[in-house]
């Protein structure tokens, strides 16, 4: 809903600020007071026409900012958009959206979401779910021909059945791309079969295996290096063992103090655990002498094995480039070439049981979405005998309301019966509400209806039918009084008050009807003055005595008569609500 409304320097606003609340809410006041640049102003939050004259006299600029709470629904529906924009981070609660527009002298104006400037069209498409404004303006969703199906949808129940055709679409479109990409071009198709037959055998020809690159590297160092290698460990093996330069060996000197130790344990017999030691050390000490010596034996220099490792580290290195950046890749990726090899390779089949699944799923989904379209018209024609009934009670009686439903004929759409009919994810049927507002008139789209009052009450007709279906939050009514009476006002009024507490939306009115005003639960009076020589707009609250002389003076004159008649209608509009 809308929490809060702030427009500076828009027209002859100089400064105003409104706190709305949930339910049914009025704004009155005499012709040219701003009740309708309030809503320009809403208009501009909306993503509507921004222009340099809209600016106060004087200013450079004008601004507007709305703040909404969000239901659940709407934060489901909005919240996706914001986190795809990075705008998700307003650093207030989640269930809140701060809109706003600002309107430069020098043509330039900026959009803004949570504080972030935005783009118009993302500021619009994000503004779109919040308001419907009934009147001469048209951000209403009602008379977006997109939305009818929708809304039709919802309100017979459908949603579920639509879901299951909309699946079993998918499941088509699946079967339809892969057909055509085994039916592409047959050249082409033999060039990729010739591909995929190279690449894999070049890799199956290398016989490759896990780990291979690293122990070849591995090899290779000590291929490049065995006279070092050998050099290092003989000479190691040497002073361990051999005596050298008329050095004694480090077995020949760890013997003599095996032998000391031994002199020592004779004497202190607490030395023990250190000859014990001292023996095992010589024990090691001819263990890796001798494991020194079989690891300079296996070292052997060759030439043409060096080559060899260097050539296939070569042919790992050429593969990589092709197929990956390690052995495991290169293998992964043969693994793939052969199952497209193999499943090109057998094309003709695939194709032939491709083609016989898309013919049970053209029938069957035929099958599926004729029986959405019956469900459709069932409930199109419930909708249009409920609008008819309430424009009856608006005053309407002699207007006609209509669902259209159309099929277009498609070689290759789904099969409904003998005939064939394009199909997408919402089944057979382009949805159109149609109208003929006067007796002897033909069915035309709402969208070309006359604007104004007529226009109005018939959303107001259709919302009051669709209450449950539009999810639409707020929902502002402007010249909905025009070319009506008070009899029908009242009915109007307590229509719209309906709207608020039985169908659960936001509902603001812009009247000069008393009996509408009536049954608001807020009433708001607007009107100019003038200060400082400047015209401005304000807008107060009306409650109890203010509310009954603003009433009365609707009604005609300030008198004791018309605070009568103005109380009475209170009176009436309280007890219809109960």
């Amino acid at each position: 809903m809308l929490a809060e409304l702030t427009i500076k320097n828009f027209a002859i606003i100089d400064n105003l600020h409104l706190a709305f609340t949930a339910g049914f809410s009025t704004l009155t006041g005499e012709t040219g007071a701003g009740k309708s640049i309030i809503i320009d102003a809403v208009s501009l939050l909306l993503g509507g026409r921004a222009s340099a004259e809209a600016i106060r006299a004087g200013e450079k600029a004008a601004f507007v900012e709305g703040v909404f709470r969000l239901s659940a629904g709407l934060q489901n529906q909005i919240n996706p958009i914001l986190q795809r924009e990075g705008l998700d981070d307003n650093g207030g609660a989640a269930d809140t959206l701060v809109l706003g527009r600002e309107v430069r002298a020098t043509g330039r104006n900026f959009c803004r979401v949570n504080g972030r400037t935005v783009n118009l069209g993302l500021l619009a498409e994000i503004a779109a779910p919040l308001i419907d404004i009934h009147g001469q303006h048209q951000h209403l969703s009602l008379l977006q021909v997109k939305m009818h199906r929708a809304f039709l949808d919802r309100f017979g129940g459908l949603d579920s059945l639509r879901q299951a055709v909309r699946q079993q679409f998918k499941t088509l479109q699946v079967v339809r791309r892969e057909l055509r990409a085994l039916q592409q071009d047959a050249q082409q198709i033999a060039r990729r079969i010739d591909q995929l037959k190279f690449q894999m055998e070049e890799i199956e020809a290398a016989a490759l295996r896990p780990g291979e690159e690293d122990d070849l590297a591995v090899e290779r160092t000590r291929q490049a290096n065995a006279e070092r290698l050998s050099q290092l460990s003989n000479e190691a093996c040497q002073l361990l063992v051999e005596a050298i330069d008329n050095q004694p060996a480090a077995a020949d000197l760890l013997g003599q103090i095996v032998r000391l130790l031994h002199d020592l344990r004779r004497i202190d017999d607490s030395v023990a655990p250190l000859a014990d030691l001292a023996e095992t050390i010589g024990y090691q000490i001819e263990d890796l002498s001798g494991l020194l010596r079989a690891y300079g034996e296996e070292i052997e220099f060759n030439p043409n094995r060096l080559q060899e490792i260097e050539e296939r580290l070569g042919l790992i290195y050429s593969l990589k480039r092709k197929y990956g950046d390690s052995i495991a890749e290169i293998l992964a990726f043969g693994d793939r070439a052969r199952t497209e090899l193999d499943s090109i390779s057998h094309a003709e089949d695939r194709i032939e049981a491709l083609q016989a699944e898309e013919e049970t799923l053209r029938h069957s989904l035929g099958r599926l979405a004729a029986g959405l379209s019956e469900k459709r018209r069932a409930a199109g024609d419930k909708l249009a005998h409920g609008v008819e009934v309430e424009l009856q009670e608006l005053g309407m009686a002699q207007t006609r309301f209509h669902v259209q439903l159309e099929r277009a004929p498609h070689p290759t759409g789904v099969y409904v019966k003998a005939e064939t009919f394009a199909c997408d994810e919402t089944g057979l049927d382009r949805v159109e509400f149609l109208i003929a507002p006067n007796p002897g008139e033909p069915l035309k789209p709402m969208i070309k209806i006359a604007s104004g009052g007529e226009t109005s009450r018939l959303m107001l007709a259709l919302k009051t039918v669709l209450a449950q279906a539009d999810e639409t939050p707020t929902l502002i009514f402007d010249e909905i009084d025009q070319g009506i009476g008070g009899r029908i006002g009242g009915v109007v009024g307590r229509k719209l008050w309906g709207l608020a507490h039985q169908a659960g939306h936001q509902v603001l009115c812009i009247t000069h009807l008393p009996q509408i005003a009536a049954f608001g639960d807020t009433h708001y009076h607007v009107k100019k003055h003038i200060e400082n020589k400047r015209t401005t707009t304000d807008i107060a609250l009306m409650a109890n005595g203010a509310r009954v002389d603003e009433l009365a003076q609707m009604l005609g004159t300030l008198s004791d008569t018309n605070r009568l008649s103005a109380r009475e209608l209170l009176a009436k509009a309280a007890a219809l609500k109960k």
